[in-house]
C-alpha cells in the first residue's frame, strides 16, 4: 500500500493462530514526541483509571469534526468499553492515511491498532510503510521488533538496536528491549534498560505504569516474593491490571505457570475488562488442567473483545473434549516410593489402541527418572495426544522454541498422537520419553530450571535411556558445530528463544544435550542432580554449573568445545564429501536411476555411518539393492540401519517381516515391537506381532489384538479366531469358544475356526 492505494480490513485471524502477544493494553500509550496535544488529555483521565472522564474525553474528540487521525486514536481508546469501537477506529484510520499519505506516524498507529488486534500481516504491511516514508522512524522500527518479538524472532534485537541508533530518547524500544531481556534472564541488562525508560518518561511527564511493571518483573525474577513496584502501578492506576500481567507474562515465558495464574488472577480482580489477561489465564489453566475454569475465563474474554485467535481457537480445543476420554490409572511404585498415576486425555477413535502403550512407557520412565534424578513425582501425570495438529498448535501457542512434537506444563504432557501411516518420522516414543524427563526437572526444582538445562536433559535421556538406540542430531546441526555456532553457557537460552538463524533452535537442543551427556559422562550422573538442587534454590546458570563441577563457566565452555573438537573432528572432517554424496544419491534417486545411486549412498554410509535421519543413505542404499534383486544385502542395510536407531516404519515394517520369513521370531518381535513406538496406529503391526506372540507371550499377543479390534479391521472374523487361540493359549476356554462362535457368525464357513471350536468342544 503506498498512499492509501491499498486497503486494509480489521479481521480477526481465526483459523489459526495469530500473533500471541505479551500483554495487550485496551490503548496502547503512546510515548511518541508527536502526540497531539488533545489525546495528551484525555490520556492523562485513562492511564490514571479514571474512566468515566476519559470516556468523556475520547467521545467528545471522535464526535468532533476535525483531524481523523485525532478522531480514529479516540474511538480506538473508546474500545476498551465497547469493541464496536475499535472497527470505528479502523475506518477512521483508514481515512486518515488518505487525508495525510506521508505522515508515518498514523501509519504506524494503524499498524499497533492491528497488532493490538493480532493481525500481524497487516501490522507488518503498515509498519514497512512508515518506514518507507520516513526510514528512521523509531516507533516503526519498534512496531516491527514487537512483532518480531512475540514470535521469538532473532531479528527483533536488531530492530531495537536501529530504532535506539536512530532516536537514543525512545521508550518504546528502551520497554521492549528490556521485555526481551527478562525472558532470557538477563536481568542486569534489563535493569539498565528499564531504568533509562524510566529516566525519559518522567522527564516527560508521561504514564509510567509500564515501565512500574517491568520493574516488578525484575524483582520477582530475583527472587522477592513481592514487589514494591506494583503497589506504585496500582497507586498511579488503581485499575491497572497490567501491574500483575506483565508479571504473570515474564511467569509464562519462564515456565512458572502456576506463578502466572496467581498474578492474571489477581490482574483481572484489579480490571475485570482486561481481556488479554483473561485469555492468558484461561490459557493457563487449562495448562494446569482446570479445564471449566479456563473455559469461563476464555468465554468472558471473547464476548469482551472477539479479535483474539487464540481466545477462540482455545474455547474450540475445549469443545473438542467432548470426544476425549479420560482416565486415571494406578502408578507403579518407584524405586523411590510412591506413585501418583496417570491420567489420559486421548481422542476417542485412539483411546482403546494407544492406552496400553502409553501407561507403560509413561509408568517405565518414571521409574528411570525417579531413581536417576532422586525425585518423585507428587501428582499424577496427564498426557494428551492429538490426533489434529491444529489442536495442538492451539495447545502450545505463544510459548518460545515450539514447532516440535511436544511441550510440558509441569505435570501435564500434550504432544501429538502418532496418526495412521507408515510414512510419518515421528517416533512417538521417544517423544513422550522427552517430555517425562521435562517432568523431573521443572517440578524437582519448582519451575526454576532454566530452559536449556530442562531440554538438555531430556535431549540426553532420550539418547541414553530412551526408546530408540543412539543420538539423533541432524546434518544442519553438525554443520553448525563444524562452524563453531554453539553458544557459552551463560547464554544458551538465548538459542531457544531469541535464535539469530535458520535452525539456531534445534541446535541449541542438541548442545544442550551434548552439554549433559558430557558432564554426566565427565562428572557422574550425581553432578546433573547437584544442579537441579542449585537451581531449586534459586541459583544461576553460572552459579550452580561452578557448585556443581568445581570449574567456572569459562574453564567449562573451553574443556566442551575440545571435547567436542575431539569426539567429531572425524565427523568434521567428512561433512563436505558426506554432502557432496547426499546430494548425487538424491539427484540419481530423483530420477530413479537406482544403479546409480548405490555408489554414492554406500559413500555416505562409509563418511557417517551414524546418521539415520532424514535423507538416510541406509534407505536410498537398501531400495537400490532391492531394485538389483539383491534382497540378502538390502536386509543387511536395514538390519545396520536399524541397529544404528533408524525407525523410518516402512523399513521397519519389511525389515521385521524378512527376519520374519529367515525363522529368525525373537528378531523379528523385537523389530515389530520397536515399530509400536512409530506406526503405533497401524493395523498391519498389530496383527502381525500378535501372531508372532501366539506361543510365547499369548498375554502380549492378546494384548496386540484387542488393539487391532479397537481400529475396525476389515477381516473381522480372522480377527476373532485369532483372540481365541490367544484365549486358549492362556488357559481360558470359554473366552475362547466365545470368539469362535462370533468368528462364525460373521464367516460361517471359516474352515480354520470350525476346526478349533470343535477341538475345544471335544
Amino acid at each position: 500500500m503506498r498512499q492509501g492505494a491499498q486497503i486494509h480490513f480489521l479481521l480477526p485471524l481465526i483459523p489459526g493462530i495469530a500473533l500471541v502477544a505479551a500483554p495487550a493494553r485496551a490503548y496502547e500509550i503512546d510515548y511518541s514526541a508527536d502526540r497531539a496535544a488533545e489525546l495528551r488529555a484525555c490520556d492523562a483521565h485513562y492511564f490514571r483509571g479514571r474512566r468515566a472522564e476519559a470516556e468523556n474525553c475520547f467521545e467528545a474528540l471522535l464526535e468532533a469534526d476535525g483531524d481523523p487521525r485525532i478522531r480514529a486514536e479516540a474511538a480506538w481508546a473508546l474500545g476498551d468499553s465497547n469493541k464496536a469501537f475499535i472497527e470505528t477506529a479502523n475506518g477512521i484510520f483508514r481515512e486518515a492515511i488518505v487525508s495525510y499519505p506521508e505522515d508515518a506516524a498514523a501509519r504506524t498507529r494503524w499498524g499497533l491498532l492491528f497488532a493490538y488486534t493480532r493481525n500481524a500481516t497487516e501490522a507488518k504491511t503498515l509498519f514497512d510503510e512508515a518506514l518507507s516514508i520516513d526510514a528512521d522512524y523509531a516507533p516503526a522500527l519498534v512496531g516491527l521488533a514487537d512483532l518480531a518479538a512475540e514470535q521469538f524472532d532473532g531479528i527483533a534485537r536488531g530492530f531495537v538496536d536501529e530504532a535506539l541508533s536512530n532516536d537514543p530518547e525512545s521508550i518504546g524500544a528502551q520497554l521492549l528491549l528490556a521485555r526481551m531481556e527478562l525472558e532470557v534472564g538477563n536481568l542486569d541488562s534489563a535493569e539498565v534498560s528499564i531504568d533509562r525508560a524510566l529516566e525519559l518518561i518522567e522527564a516527560r511527564n508521561l504514564p509510567p505504569v509500564e515501565a512500574y511493571a517491568l520493574k516488578a518483573s525484575l524483582d520477582l525474577l530475583r527472587g522477592a516474593l513481592e514487589s514494591p513496584w506494583i503497589a506504585r502501578a496500582l497507586e498511579y492506576n488503581p485499575s491497572y491490571g497490567d501491574a500483575y500481567a506483565i508479571p504473570a507474562y515474564i511467569f509464562v515465558i519462564t515456565r512458572r505457570y502456576r506463578e502466572a495464574i496467581d498474578f492474571y488472577e489477581h490482574a483481572v480482580e484489579v480490571d475485570p475488562r482486561n481481556w488479554s489477561a483473561r485469555t492468558e489465564l484461561g490459557v493457563n489453566l487449562l495448562r494446569e488442567n482446570r479445564i471449566d475454569e479456563a473455559y469461563d475465563h476464555l468465554e468472558t474474554s471473547y464476548n469482551l473483545f472477539g479479535y483474539d485467535a487464540q481466545t477462540r481457537n482455545s474455547l474450540i480445543l475445549i469443545d473438542s473434549y467432548e470426544h476425549f476420554t479420560v482416565e486415571l490409572f494406578d502408578g507403579m511404585t518407584t524405586p523411590r516410593g510412591g506413585g501418583a498415576g496417570v491420567i489420559l486425555r486421548l481422542h476417542e477413535d485412539e483411546t482403546a489402541v494407544l492406552t496400553p502403550y502409553l501407561v507403560e512407557l509413561i509408568n517405565r520412565s518414571i521409574a528411570t527418572f525417579s531413581e536417576r534424578y532422586a525425585f518423585t513425582p507428587e501428582e499424577p501425570v496427564i498426557a494428551e495426544l492429538y490426533p489434529v495438529a491444529a489442536d495442538f498448535s492451539v495447545r502450545t501457542a505463544g510459548l518460545p522454541g515450539i514447532g516440535l512434537l511436544g511441550v510440558t506444563f509441569g505435570y501435564l504432557v500434550a504432544m501429538n498422537s502418532p496418526r495412521p501411516g507408515l510414512d510419518g518420522e515421528f517416533h512417538w516414543g521417544t517423544t513422550l520419553w522427552h517430555e517425562m524427563a521435562h517432568i523431573f526437572t521443572l517440578e524437582a526444582t519448582d519451575h526454576l530450571v532454566p530452559r536449556w538445562f530442562s531440554e538438555g536433559v531430556s535431549v540426553y535421556e532420550e539418547w541414553s535411556t530412551g526408546p530408540l538406540n543412539g543420538r539423533h542430531i541432524p546434518s544442519h546441526v553438525l554443520q553448525a558445530m563444524a562452524e563453531d555456532k554453539f553458544l557459552p553457557i551463560a547464554g544458551l537460552d538465548e538459542g531457544f528463544i531469541r535464535p539469530t538463524y535458520e535452525n539456531q533452535v534445534i541446535v541449541s537442543y542438541m548442545q544442550a544435550g551434548l552439554i549433559c551427556e558430557y558432564i554426566a559422562t565427565q562428572h557422574g550422573q550425581q553432578a546433573l542432580r547437584t544442579m537441579l538442587e542449585h537451581f531449586r534454590a534459586g541459583d544461576d546458570s553460572v552459579t550452580a554449573l561452578e557448585a556443581a563441577l568445581g570449574i567456572t563457566a569459562a574453564e567449562f565452555d573451553e574443556r566442551f568445545a575440545a571435547h567436542i573438537e575431539a569426539e567429531f573432528a572425524p565427523t568434521f572432517a567428512n561433512l563436505d564429501a558426506w554432502m557432496e554424496a547426499q546430494s548425487a544419491m538424491l539427484q540419481h534417486a530423483n530420477e530413479s536411476n537406482w544403479t546409480e545411486v548405490r555408489g554414492p549412498a554406500e559413500s555416505s554410509i562409509a563418511l557417517l555411518p551414524f546418521y539415520v535421519d532424514e535423507g538416510s543413505p541406509y534407505l536410498y542404499l537398501a531400495r537400490a539393492q532391492r531394485e538389483a534383486g539383491d534382497t540378502a544385502a538390502a536386509r543387511a542395510t536395514l538390519t545396520a540401519y536399524y541397529e544404528q536407531g533408524g525407525y523410518a516404519p516402512e523399513a521397519l515394517l519389511q525389515l521385521a517381516r524378512w527376519h520374519l520369513a529367515a525363522g529368525e521370531a525373537a528378531t523379528a518381535t523385537r523389530v515389530f515391537k520397536d515399530l509400536l513406538q512409530v506406526a503405533p496406529l497401524e493395523a498391519a503391526v498389530h496383527a502381525e506381532l500378535g501372531d508372532l506372540l501366539l506361543e510365547t507371550e499369548p498375554v502380549e499377543a492378546l494384548r496386540e489384538f484387542e488393539a487391532l479390534a479397537a481400529m475396525s479391521p476389515h477381516d473381522e472374523a480372522g480377527l476373532k479366531y485369532r483372540m481365541a487361540r490367544a484365549h486358549l493359549a492362556l488357559g481360558d476356554r470359554d473366552k475362547a469358544r466365545e470368539q469362535l462362535l462370533y468368528a462364525l457368525e460373521i464367516a460361517p464357513n471359516f474352515r480354520e475356526a470350525q476346526q478349533l471350536l470343535l477341538e475345544i468342544v471335544r
